[in-house]
């Protein structure tokens, strides 16, 4: 049998990880095996244990997938100015999950839909699989720090309120973005530019009411 190059074997990898997520999506982590992937693939039952230990490293990668597209655009963002807002960075990262595809690592076009659906599922997962649970918090806390830092800026710019915390705004960011991605894939929440608009009239400064004349 030749030997696969590098490049084909990055492209049956990829394979076999969007034939995963197409089934983890459908069906649940737990309600899928992996003859069930490989089907999905069209390879043979042990194809892809030549390219995974098993099915846990599988949905790390998807995991790992999933979470950039919701971070990577708040990360740049919060790294590329000094006067960013708490609207914007939360915003930074709507614009993202309205996409209907987005690229992965490998550079391949992926569905939004079937990434968030996983992205949903993988918290549970951080209950039980202490790789999956490692590898979260140091994605939560890199991204945290990035995002704390950005208030710090902005609280210099005078686009924060000085009486922000950093360190717990940004698990309030982070919160907000989580709350969404559950809204979205449970409750049908896809109107994520009326999010947007409300969220950044939300964090105005409050109107005085009218006064009535006496």
């Amino acid at each position: 049998m030749p030997r696969l190059t590098p490049e084909r074997r990055q492209a049956k990898r990829a394979e076999i990880v969007a034939a995963a997520r197409r089934c983890f999506s459908r069906d649940g982590f737990h309600q899928t095996s992996m003859p069930d992937i490989a089907a999905e693939a069209g390879v043979s039952a042990g194809a892809p244990y030549r390219y995974f230990v098993g099915k846990d490293e599988i949905i790390l990668a998807i995991a790992g997938d999933a979470f950039r597209l919701i971070f990577t655009p708040i990360e740049q963002l919060a790294a590329s100015t000094t006067a960013a807002t708490v609207g914007d960075l939360v915003t930074a990262s709507l614009k993202a999950l309205s996409a209907e595809s987005v690229t992965d690592a490998a550079g391949h076009d992926v569905p939004v839909e079937e990434l968030l659906r996983c992205a949903v599922q993988t918290w549970s997962e951080l209950l039980r699989n202490d790789d999956a649970h490692a590898h979260a918090l140091y994605g939560f806390e890199s991204v945290r720090a990035s995002i704390a830092d950005a208030l710090r800026r902005g609280q210099t710019a005078g686009t924060v309120a000085l009486t922000v915390d950093p360190d717990r705004g940004a698990r309030v960011v982070m919160g907000l973005l989580h709350g969404f991605l559950l809204q979205r894939v449970a409750f049908g929440l896809t109107d994520t530019t009326g999010f947007s608009d409300d969220l950044q009239s939300l964090l105005k400064d409050p109107v005085q009411p009218a006064t009535t004349p006496e």
